[in-house]
């Protein structure tokens, strides 16, 4: 397997989730920039060792044809919208995407000054969201965040691309979404029913017993479990933010997945419902404004990126596999169950 990127680095304290669309015309400056991030990092990292900066980058399904030649990663597709009879997880622009995390957040603010400063006009930044770690882990609803992740080797398998797609083993996909919360509305609930909402008691972080959960529940929804009773995981790097001037207050989902598939049945399940109509508690007081899917390819492609694609028609029109998706590659799908 070829060498990750940092996503299975330990939760911290301080994010930086980064969306960056490419401005057509300027491919080769960004394809020129992909060696030169390791080294942006380590410049900022290295005199404050302490901090734990580390920094993973992401490439959308259209990004990667305007960007480099040769195999695709198996998978890798537009986040597709994901529409049901009440709740909408949409799809956003999105070109590049990057996870900055370190201990305090002003390692995560001057490496993503750089990079963007370095980009220049190649790039513009359509969204940068600054994640903090809330009360011992809790998001900004009160419950602790993350529990459930795996861990260890299970996190890997989880997370990390293998055998199945050898050339990019070692990968990882990730889906982003910004939520909002009413917080008002939230508050108001009483706990019992903010338990029954998430399938976890409040205090105590303990998950309620199947049998007492509710079926739309967060927790029972996200619980992906394949024929074989094989539960299918992913790895979350959520952050609550907030913005007391603009009364923003939110959670963003950052999850890796060697499969995108387990996300997006995931995300199905709660906007859809499985059966269709039972869909996540969560969603009457959370709003999902953003969403992403990214590669995240192995270090050593980042440090050795294949050659730009060879212009022609197709390439000068921005076009690619998921041409008609959009101009940004990003398409629309009216999903059901999955």
């Amino acid at each position: 397997m070829r060498t990750p990127q940092d996503v299975l680095a330990p939760l911290t304290d301080s994010a930086l989730f980064l969306t960056l669309t490419v401005r057509p015309g300027h491919e080769a400056t960004v394809h020129d920039f992909l060696p030169d991030l390791d080294g942006l990092v380590r410049s900022v990292a290295f005199p404050h060792p302490r901090e734990d900066l580390t920094c993973v980058l992401g490439i959308s399904s259209d990004a990667w044809d305007r960007l480099l030649s040769g195999p695709r990663p198996a998978h890798l597709h537009p986040f597709r919208e994901i529409a049901g009879d009440r709740h909408t997880a949409p799809a956003t622009a999105g070109d590049l995407f990057l996870h900055l995390r370190s201990t305090r957040p002003y390692p995560c603010f001057e490496l993503g000054r750089r990079v963007v400063a370095a980009l220049g006009p190649a790039v513009e930044v359509v969204d940068a969201v600054h994640g903090f770690r809330y009360f011992d882990r809790r998001d900004l609803l009160g419950f602790v965040d993350g529990t459930a992740n795996p861990t260890g080797d299970d996190a890997a398998r989880s997370a990390l691309v293998g055998d199945d797609d050898p050339e990019f083993a070692g990968g990882s996909y990730l889906a982003v979404q910004k939520y909002l919360h009413d917080l008002a509305a939230w508050t108001a609930k009483p706990v019992q029913d903010r338990e029954a909402s998430v399938g976890r008691q409040m205090l105590e972080n303990i998950e309620i017993p199947d049998d007492e959960k509710a079926p739309d529940s967060h927790v029972a929804l996200t619980t992906i479990t394949d024929p074989d009773g094989t539960e299918r995981d992913i790895v979350r790097d959520n952050m609550p933010f907030g913005s007391i001037g603009r009364a923003e207050y939110g959670t963003f989902f950052a999850g890796y997945a060697a499969d995108p598939s387990v996300t997006e049945r995931m995300l199905t399940r709660m906007f859809v419902g499985e059966p269709a109509g039972t869909t996540d508690r969560l969603l009457e007081v959370s709003t999902a404004v953003t969403g992403g899917l990214f590669f995240v390819p192995p270090a050593e492609l980042l440090d050795d990126p294949p050659p730009l694609p060879e212009p022609g028609p197709a390439a000068a029109a921005g076009a690619g596999p998921d041409a008609g998706a959009g101009s940004l590659g990003i398409g629309g799908l009216r999903a059901g169950p999955a």
